[in-house]
Protein backbone atom coordinates (compact mmCIF):
# COMPACT_ATOMS: atom_id res chain seq x y z
CA UNK A 1 0.00 0.00 0.00
CA UNK A 2 1.62 3.82 -0.88
CA UNK A 3 1.83 5.74 2.21
CA UNK A 4 2.82 8.93 0.62
CA UNK A 5 4.37 11.52 2.69
CA UNK A 6 2.90 14.94 1.44
CA UNK A 7 5.91 17.43 2.56
CA UNK A 8 6.50 21.08 1.16
CA UNK A 9 9.26 21.63 -0.40
CA UNK A 10 9.68 18.06 -1.68
CA UNK A 11 10.17 17.38 -5.33
CA UNK A 12 6.92 17.67 -7.43
CA UNK A 13 6.24 15.00 -9.96
CA UNK A 14 3.03 15.31 -12.33
CA UNK A 15 1.48 12.04 -13.21
CA UNK A 16 -2.11 11.24 -15.16
CA UNK A 17 -4.84 10.73 -13.20
CA UNK A 18 -6.36 11.46 -9.76
CA UNK A 19 -4.84 10.10 -6.32
CA UNK A 20 -4.55 6.67 -5.84
CA UNK A 21 -3.77 5.73 -9.84
CA UNK A 22 -1.61 3.58 -10.80
CA UNK A 23 0.83 6.68 -11.82
CA UNK A 24 0.57 8.02 -8.35
CA UNK A 25 1.86 4.90 -7.28
CA UNK A 26 4.59 4.51 -9.67
CA UNK A 27 5.88 7.99 -9.18
CA UNK A 28 6.94 6.75 -5.32
CA UNK A 29 8.00 3.81 -5.90
CA UNK A 30 10.45 5.66 -9.01
CA UNK A 31 11.38 8.89 -6.69
CA UNK A 32 10.35 7.75 -3.05
CA UNK A 33 7.97 8.73 -0.39
CA UNK A 34 9.25 12.24 0.03
CA UNK A 35 7.41 13.58 -3.29
CA UNK A 36 4.91 15.62 -4.33
CA UNK A 37 2.90 13.72 -6.50
CA UNK A 38 -0.02 15.87 -8.67
CA UNK A 39 -2.46 14.35 -10.76
CA UNK A 40 -3.14 15.91 -14.06
CA UNK A 41 -6.30 15.03 -16.26
CA UNK A 42 -4.28 14.03 -19.17
CA UNK A 43 -1.03 13.14 -20.52
CA UNK A 44 -0.86 16.29 -22.59
CA UNK A 45 -1.16 17.75 -19.05
CA UNK A 46 1.37 16.27 -17.58
CA UNK A 47 3.62 16.92 -20.28
CA UNK A 48 2.89 20.52 -20.53
CA UNK A 49 3.08 20.72 -16.24
CA UNK A 50 7.11 19.70 -16.94
CA UNK A 51 7.87 21.83 -19.99
CA UNK A 52 6.48 25.26 -18.53
CA UNK A 53 8.14 24.30 -14.86
CA UNK A 54 5.30 24.11 -12.76
CA UNK A 55 6.21 20.64 -11.86
CA UNK A 56 10.07 19.22 -11.39
CA UNK A 57 9.27 16.08 -13.41
CA UNK A 58 6.62 13.88 -14.20
CA UNK A 59 5.76 10.34 -15.18
CA UNK A 60 3.28 8.71 -17.98
CA UNK A 61 2.86 4.99 -19.09
CA UNK A 62 4.49 4.04 -22.20
CA UNK A 63 3.11 0.67 -22.18
CA UNK A 64 1.76 -2.07 -21.13
CA UNK A 65 2.63 -5.87 -21.55
CA UNK A 66 -0.46 -6.76 -22.50
CA UNK A 67 -2.57 -4.08 -24.40
CA UNK A 68 0.75 -2.86 -25.69
CA UNK A 69 2.15 0.61 -26.64
CA UNK A 70 0.24 3.90 -25.34
CA UNK A 71 0.60 5.86 -28.67
CA UNK A 72 -0.85 9.28 -26.96
CA UNK A 73 2.51 9.23 -24.96
CA UNK A 74 4.44 8.52 -28.07
CA UNK A 75 3.21 10.96 -29.83
CA UNK A 76 4.03 13.67 -26.97
CA UNK A 77 7.86 12.45 -27.02
CA UNK A 78 7.42 14.06 -30.09
CA UNK A 79 6.30 16.90 -29.83
CA UNK A 80 6.98 17.87 -26.14
CA UNK A 81 10.68 18.43 -26.26
CA UNK A 82 11.50 16.65 -22.95
CA UNK A 83 14.04 13.85 -22.24
CA UNK A 84 13.12 10.72 -20.92
CA UNK A 85 15.61 10.45 -18.10
CA UNK A 86 14.57 6.94 -16.41
CA UNK A 87 11.99 4.71 -16.26
CA UNK A 88 9.85 1.82 -14.41
CA UNK A 89 7.85 -1.24 -14.38
CA UNK A 90 4.85 -1.97 -12.43
CA UNK A 91 2.90 -4.51 -11.66
CA UNK A 92 -0.97 -3.75 -12.61
CA UNK A 93 -3.30 -5.27 -9.88
CA UNK A 94 -6.78 -4.53 -11.46
CA UNK A 95 -10.02 -4.52 -8.84
CA UNK A 96 -13.40 -4.04 -9.51
CA UNK A 97 -14.93 -0.95 -6.75
CA UNK A 98 -18.26 -0.16 -5.80
CA UNK A 99 -19.90 1.86 -3.18
CA UNK A 100 -20.40 -0.62 0.19
CA UNK A 101 -23.53 -2.86 0.45
CA UNK A 102 -23.83 -3.90 -2.81
CA UNK A 103 -23.54 -7.11 -5.40
CA UNK A 104 -21.99 -8.28 -8.42
CA UNK A 105 -25.53 -8.73 -9.59
CA UNK A 106 -26.56 -5.30 -9.06
CA UNK A 107 -23.59 -3.65 -11.43
CA UNK A 108 -25.15 -2.67 -14.64
CA UNK A 109 -22.36 -0.43 -15.51
CA UNK A 110 -18.13 -0.24 -15.47
CA UNK A 111 -16.10 3.39 -15.52
CA UNK A 112 -12.48 3.31 -16.11
CA UNK A 113 -9.79 4.39 -18.27
CA UNK A 114 -9.90 2.31 -21.90
CA UNK A 115 -6.71 1.02 -20.99
CA UNK A 116 -7.87 -0.21 -17.83
CA UNK A 117 -10.67 -1.73 -19.87
CA UNK A 118 -8.59 -3.15 -22.37
CA UNK A 119 -7.01 -5.40 -19.97
CA UNK A 120 -9.99 -6.82 -18.10
CA UNK A 121 -11.74 -7.45 -21.46
CA UNK A 122 -12.13 -11.06 -21.09
CA UNK A 123 -13.54 -10.13 -17.28
CA UNK A 124 -15.70 -7.79 -18.51
CA UNK A 125 -16.97 -9.62 -21.31
CA UNK A 126 -18.10 -12.18 -19.07
CA UNK A 127 -20.78 -9.92 -17.18
CA UNK A 128 -23.97 -8.07 -18.03
CA UNK A 129 -22.66 -4.31 -18.12
CA UNK A 130 -22.05 -1.98 -19.78
CA UNK A 131 -18.57 -0.76 -20.41
CA UNK A 132 -17.89 3.23 -20.49
CA UNK A 133 -14.32 4.21 -21.19
CA UNK A 134 -13.49 7.27 -18.77
CA UNK A 135 -10.41 9.51 -18.27
CA UNK A 136 -8.77 7.88 -15.48
CA UNK A 137 -8.80 4.56 -12.84
CA UNK A 138 -9.15 6.32 -9.57
CA UNK A 139 -10.91 9.04 -11.25
CA UNK A 140 -13.79 6.41 -12.06
CA UNK A 141 -13.68 5.45 -8.18
CA UNK A 142 -13.84 8.82 -7.22
CA UNK A 143 -16.97 9.91 -9.27
CA UNK A 144 -18.55 6.88 -8.09
CA UNK A 145 -18.17 7.88 -4.54
CA UNK A 146 -18.70 12.07 -5.16
CA UNK A 147 -22.12 11.15 -7.22
CA UNK A 148 -23.03 8.16 -5.18
CA UNK A 149 -23.68 6.13 -8.35
CA UNK A 150 -25.11 2.78 -6.88
CA UNK A 151 -24.91 -0.22 -9.93
CA UNK A 152 -21.72 1.67 -10.93
CA UNK A 153 -18.66 0.17 -10.45
CA UNK A 154 -14.76 1.12 -11.51
CA UNK A 155 -11.96 -0.52 -12.63
CA UNK A 156 -9.17 0.65 -10.72
CA UNK A 157 -6.81 -0.08 -8.02
CA UNK A 158 -6.85 -1.16 -4.41
CA UNK A 159 -5.42 1.84 -3.17
CA UNK A 160 -8.35 4.00 -4.85
CA UNK A 161 -10.71 1.50 -2.81
CA UNK A 162 -9.16 2.76 0.14
CA UNK A 163 -9.02 6.61 -0.72
CA UNK A 164 -12.45 6.83 -1.99
CA UNK A 165 -13.99 4.49 0.55
CA UNK A 166 -15.95 1.87 -1.62
CA UNK A 167 -15.51 -1.92 -1.43
CA UNK A 168 -13.94 -4.42 -3.95
CA UNK A 169 -16.33 -6.69 -5.60
CA UNK A 170 -13.44 -8.28 -7.08
CA UNK A 171 -9.25 -7.92 -7.34
CA UNK A 172 -7.11 -9.61 -10.12
CA UNK A 173 -9.37 -9.08 -12.86
CA UNK A 174 -6.95 -8.55 -15.24
CA UNK A 175 -7.07 -11.05 -18.40
CA UNK A 176 -3.14 -11.75 -17.94
CA UNK A 177 -2.36 -12.19 -14.38
CA UNK A 178 1.39 -10.96 -14.76
CA UNK A 179 0.09 -7.31 -15.78
CA UNK A 180 2.83 -4.92 -15.60
CA UNK A 181 2.70 -1.33 -16.90
CA UNK A 182 6.23 0.60 -17.74
CA UNK A 183 6.25 4.44 -16.97
CA UNK A 184 9.01 6.70 -18.32
CA UNK A 185 10.25 9.84 -16.40
CA UNK A 186 10.13 13.09 -18.55
CA UNK A 187 12.48 16.34 -17.45
CA UNK A 188 13.22 19.12 -19.11
CA UNK A 189 17.05 18.45 -19.40
CA UNK A 190 18.72 15.40 -20.08
CA UNK A 191 19.71 12.69 -17.46
CA UNK A 192 23.06 11.80 -16.01
CA UNK A 193 24.91 9.36 -18.18
CA UNK A 194 23.90 5.87 -17.15
CA UNK A 195 26.29 3.57 -15.63
CA UNK A 196 25.95 -0.51 -16.05
CA UNK A 197 22.96 -2.00 -17.50
CA UNK A 198 21.58 1.23 -19.73
CA UNK A 199 18.60 1.86 -22.33
CA UNK A 200 18.51 4.70 -24.96
CA UNK A 201 15.57 5.94 -26.34
CA UNK A 202 15.44 7.39 -29.96
CA UNK A 203 13.15 8.45 -32.58
CA UNK A 204 14.06 8.84 -36.44
CA UNK A 205 12.40 9.03 -40.00
CA UNK A 206 13.99 7.43 -43.05
CA UNK A 207 13.43 8.25 -46.44
CA UNK A 208 10.92 6.12 -48.94
CA UNK A 209 13.08 4.17 -50.59
CA UNK A 210 13.41 0.10 -50.40
CA UNK A 211 15.16 -0.84 -47.45
CA UNK A 212 15.98 2.49 -45.59
CA UNK A 213 14.86 1.32 -42.70
CA UNK A 214 16.68 -1.87 -43.16
CA UNK A 215 19.37 -0.26 -43.75
CA UNK A 216 19.10 2.10 -40.60
CA UNK A 217 19.00 -0.97 -38.63
CA UNK A 218 21.33 -2.56 -39.64
CA UNK A 219 23.71 0.05 -38.07
CA UNK A 220 22.57 -1.42 -35.10
CA UNK A 221 23.17 -4.89 -35.67
CA UNK A 222 26.50 -4.32 -37.13
CA UNK A 223 27.80 -3.92 -33.40
CA UNK A 224 25.80 -6.18 -31.69
CA UNK A 225 23.59 -3.83 -30.11
CA UNK A 226 20.08 -5.29 -29.06
CA UNK A 227 17.49 -3.83 -30.41
CA UNK A 228 14.86 -3.85 -27.35
CA UNK A 229 11.43 -2.04 -29.40
CA UNK A 230 11.04 -0.81 -32.25
CA UNK A 231 7.50 1.30 -33.06
CA UNK A 232 5.93 3.69 -35.78
CA UNK A 233 3.95 6.03 -35.45
CA UNK A 234 2.17 8.51 -38.32
CA UNK A 235 4.16 12.06 -38.58
CA UNK A 236 1.55 14.19 -38.59
CA UNK A 237 3.00 16.21 -41.30
CA UNK A 238 2.57 14.14 -44.60
CA UNK A 239 0.25 11.10 -44.95
CA UNK A 240 2.07 7.68 -45.14
CA UNK A 241 5.06 9.08 -43.29
CA UNK A 242 6.02 7.76 -40.15
CA UNK A 243 8.15 7.94 -37.11
CA UNK A 244 10.41 5.24 -35.64
CA UNK A 245 10.91 5.39 -32.18
CA UNK A 246 13.50 2.51 -30.98
CA UNK A 247 14.68 1.31 -27.48
CA UNK A 248 18.59 -0.43 -27.50
CA UNK A 249 20.95 -1.49 -25.31
CA UNK A 250 23.10 0.57 -23.91
CA UNK A 251 24.34 4.34 -23.49
CA UNK A 252 25.25 7.02 -26.07
CA UNK A 253 28.60 7.29 -24.19
CA UNK A 254 29.61 3.56 -24.95
CA UNK A 255 32.02 3.36 -28.54
CA UNK A 256 29.54 0.69 -30.19
CA UNK A 257 26.45 3.14 -29.28
CA UNK A 258 28.07 6.19 -30.25
CA UNK A 259 29.44 4.72 -33.49
CA UNK A 260 25.83 3.41 -34.69
CA UNK A 261 24.23 7.03 -33.74
CA UNK A 262 26.82 8.88 -35.62
CA UNK A 263 26.22 6.44 -38.30
CA UNK A 264 22.25 6.91 -38.59
CA UNK A 265 22.67 10.33 -39.42
CA UNK A 266 23.71 9.82 -42.85
CA UNK A 267 20.69 6.94 -42.91
CA UNK A 268 17.96 8.70 -41.61
CA UNK A 269 15.67 11.95 -42.87
CA UNK A 270 16.35 13.13 -39.00
CA UNK A 271 17.49 11.33 -35.40
CA UNK A 272 17.15 12.50 -32.17
CA UNK A 273 18.24 10.44 -29.50
CA UNK A 274 15.02 11.07 -26.61
CA UNK A 275 17.15 9.82 -23.45
CA UNK A 276 19.71 7.78 -22.06
CA UNK A 277 19.21 6.12 -18.04
CA UNK A 278 19.77 2.93 -15.99
CA UNK A 279 17.28 0.43 -17.35
CA UNK A 280 14.92 -1.34 -14.76
CA UNK A 281 15.34 -5.24 -15.10
CA UNK A 282 11.70 -5.57 -14.96
CA UNK A 283 11.14 -3.94 -18.73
Amino acid sequence: MVDVEYVGGMPTIAFQGERGAYGEEAVVAYFGKKVLPSPKKSFAEVASAVAGGETDAGLLPIENSQAGSINEVYDLLRTSQLFVTGEICRPINHCLLCLPGQTLRQIRRVLSHPQALAQCDAYLRGLDVEVVAAYDTAGSAKLIREQEMYGVAAVASARAAELYQLEILASGIQTIKDNYTRFIVLDRQPGEAPTGQAKTMLMLATAHRPGALYQALGEFAARDINLLKLESRPSREKPWEYIFYLDIEGAPQQEPVAQALEALKSKTAFMQVLGAFPRDPGC
